[in-house]
């Protein structure tokens, strides 16, 4: 996977610098090597990428992977402070960005309260950059309303393993474990384009014997490797695991002894399934019910399984709950605690699962702990020298916060390592309460398309330049080192944190030199915490090369593989989920199909690092739309034409893939552009009632054809 080097190249090694890739949760390890070469008289850099061996990707990298570095070396980065004057944005100094940031902050905060400021983080910053945005937040600015994407991307698998488990930690499992499992269930989850270097623990697994289900409305690169596609209709995921939990009870594929001894509610769930008519819920479902048994049967009947899910299930207004009544297989079975067993939610961001962790979420303090607890709130607020009382309360969801911005009760906004206007739902409102603030500061590697709306724009290091830590979908921290200086004027994101509270006389709370000194405060915020990190020092992962949380002391190595003995609630127990999941069926005449999205190999998130990076976007130059060839023809709609496709919230333009793998009743369009292509001016603003995750994969909308005559 190492690109070839030129032959009429004379080539010497100048730098080779060890990293680790920004992209997703794996967090593969590399080398990129610079090389000094001539090519027809006109001297300029190459680089050789390698994988280094390690516990999670053992060595592998993706096309992603590959070519990050040509993100963070883009001439398109910014080097730069910029204000804007007369509707321009300029270059400014650090001195003056940071004094008018202070001023035009204070002054709203006199104007309007501690509360009409909100802070708007991202799932891939460091642990480090994660834990002090959200003590800048609650102490640096004083407002309850800090959010992150991340929000978007982890919110229901989250929350549903808090409930069930007592803790929510990415896998239960180690990667290792993967080819010890004799059945594996993949539900909404595309793991061969999102998360490629893991696809050999799988292709083992089923060398081993392993059967593997995939549950997603198309036939995906992942799907392709199964041994049963179950191509549930969107918003039916909930039902569809009902289903096969009905029918594993009725085949006496239940572990009583499990039950029994580590659980509570199961007679509630039999009672709740009793009456299930099968041959109705798969038609509502869109599979045939002799498939949904077969894969109830190989997963009730192995003596090893897991159950994976990703946004496919958890991006939805009953997320949440889908994947709540995905566990109850996990336990009634008694699938977990034991190797080749176990529950993962499989993280979409680079640090998508320490990101959530240590206070970017509305609702939490470091350390997973709850903001409206009054023991959490007072450890924290002892580590950080303030009165517990000092500390604001929580406030409310990423789009939530956008809801508030439109209405103007939110007048300053400051957004670090995200791009809320392509990520949000219902992006129209976006846009619009964006254009009603009063002050924007957006800090950023790139102009993004949230960067160009804003009064002040921050020049950020990319991960080539700073140094940090970020757990992977594991539950493992690793640490990324900084092998090169930054460019031009930019600066660590922490530093700029620093800076801005040290401006609004928060000095005295914001006194870090490096990012070693923010971790050793964030481990003894976190220390006793269900995501305890104190245990973990930069010398420790150094040497060990990542350590599992939770990692109470120095002298333990962190849990790999947990609940063995006793699940995290009080009692030790976990809890099964009864309640009935209503899923979503909102399509209309007018409004015939359902709009679903997801990501693309070459791509991440908005896009915003990957289209500047020329190799990943030569794959994929513009956004399309999936269409299933009965479909298109109902439509008339050829394919690679222009098309329109509408909801009732708005509309965006791309080009149509007639494609035979996907459902008639479902078009799939890719997350990752913004403008005109952009899904979300289509998608729904209604959220999931428990965790607040938009209904991303389930919109209803029709399509046309965009032609002259």
């Amino acid at each position: 996977m190492t690109p070839s080097i030129n032959a009429e190249k004379t080539a010497s090694m100048l730098r080779v610098q060890e990293t680790q890739c920004p992209y997703c949760s794996v967090q593969c390890k590399m080398t990129v090597s610079e090389v000094a070469g001539s090519i027809t008289g006109e001297r300029r850099a190459e680089y050789i990428v390698e994988g280094v061996p390690n516990k999670a990707s053992q060595g592998r990298l993706c096309v992603k992977g590959m070519n990050a570095h040509q993100h963070a070396l883009s001439k398109e980065r910014l080097l730069h402070p910029l204000i804007r004057r007369d509707g321009e944005l300029v270059i400014s100094s650090w001195s003056e960005v940071i004094e008018f940031i202070s001023e035009r902050f204070s002054h709203l905060q006199e104007s309007y309260g501690a509360d009409t400021l909100g802070v708007y983080g991202g799932g891939s910053l460091t642990n480090e950059t994660a834990y002090l945005l959200g003590k800048f937040a609650r102490i640096g600015l004083g407002t309850k309303y800090i959010d992150y994407n991340g929000r978007f991307c982890m919110s229901a698998a989250a929350s549903a393993g808090s409930k069930v488990f007592g803790m929510d930690r990415g896998l239960t499992f180690r990667l290792s474990d993967i080819p010890l499992a004799r059945c594996i269930v993949l539900a909404g989850t595309n793991i061969a384009e999102c998360q490629p270097t893991l696809l050999p623990y799988f292709n083992q697994a089923k060398e081993n014997g392993a059967f593997i289900i995939v549950i997603d409305p198309r036939k995906t690169a992942t799907a392709g490797i199964a041994d049963l596609h179950l191509q549930v209709k969107p918003g039916m995921d909930a039902l569809l695991a009902d289903i096969m939990m009905k029918l594993i009870i009725d085949a006496g594929d239940v572990d009583h002894q499990f039950i029994g001894d580590r659980t509570h509610g199961f007679e509630q769930l039999q009672q709740e399934l009793a009456e299930m008519d099968l041959e109705q819920a798969a038609a509502k479902c869109g599979i045939e019910l002799e498939q949904i048994r077969q894969a109830a049967l190989a997963y009730g009947q192995a003596d090893t399984a897991m159950v994976m899910t990703a946004r496919g299930v958890e991006q939805q207004t009953d997320g949440h709950m889908a994947v709540r009544h995905f566990l109850n297989l996990v336990l009634a079975t008694g699938n977990i605690g034991k190797p080749g067993c176990g529950y993962g939610a499989i993280t979409g961001q680079g640090n998508g699962q320490g990101g959530r962790e240590h206070g970017q979420k509305a609702d939490q303090l470091p350390g997973y702990r709850s903001i409206e607890n009054e023991q959490d709130r007072a450890y924290v607020a002892s580590v950080w020298g303030v009165d517990p009382a000092s500390l604001p309360g929580k406030g409310v969801s990423a789009y939530e916060m956008m809801e508030l911005v439109h209405d103007q009760k939110i007048r300053g906004l400051f957004v670090m390592g995200s791009n809320p206007v392509v990520s949000n739902p219902n992006v129209r409102l976006v846009e619009e309460g964006l254009r009603k603030l009063d002050f924007l500061v957006v800090a950023d590697m790139f102009l993004s398309d949230t960067a160009r709306m804003a009064d002040v724009v921050l020049p950020v290091t990319a991960y080539l330049e700073n140094e940090g830590t970020l757990t992977n979908l594991e539950g493992r921290v690793l640490l990324r080192e900084q092998g090169i200086p930054a460019p031009g004027e930019a600066l660590h994101d922490w530093d700029i944190l620093c800076r801005i509270a040290a401006e609004m006389g928060k000095v005295s709370y914001f006194q870090f030199q490096s990012a070693e000194e923010i971790f050793n405060e964030l481990r003894e915020a976190s220390r006793g915490g269900v995501a305890d990190y104190y245990g973990i020092t930069y010398e420790r992962l150094r040497h060990e090369k990542g350590i599992y949380w939770p990692c109470p002391s120095v002298e333990t190595t962190g849990e790999g593989l947990i609940f063995a003995e006793r699940f995290a609630h009080a009692d030790g127990r976990a809890s099964f989920t009864a309640e009935a999941s209503p899923g979503w069926n909102e399509v209309s005449r007018e409004f015939p199909l359902i709009l679903t999205n997801g990501r693309v190999l070459p791509h991440y998130l908005t896009g915003v690092q990957t289209h500047r990076s020329p190799t990943l976007e030569a794959r994929e130059l513009e956004n399309f739309v999936e269409l299933h060839p009965t479909t298109a023809a109902r439509h008339r709609i050829r394919d690679g034409e222009w098309v329109e496709v509408q909801s009732v919230y708005g509309s965006f333009t791309v080009r149509s893939r007639v494609k035979e793998h996907i459902r008639e009743d479902t078009l799939f369009v890719p997350m990752h552009w913004g403008g005109i292509q952009n899904v979300n001016r289509a998608t729904r603003p209604e959220l999931d009632p428990y965790c607040r995750m938009p209904g991303f994969k389930t919109a209803a909308v029709t399509i046309r054809p965009l032609r002259l005559v």
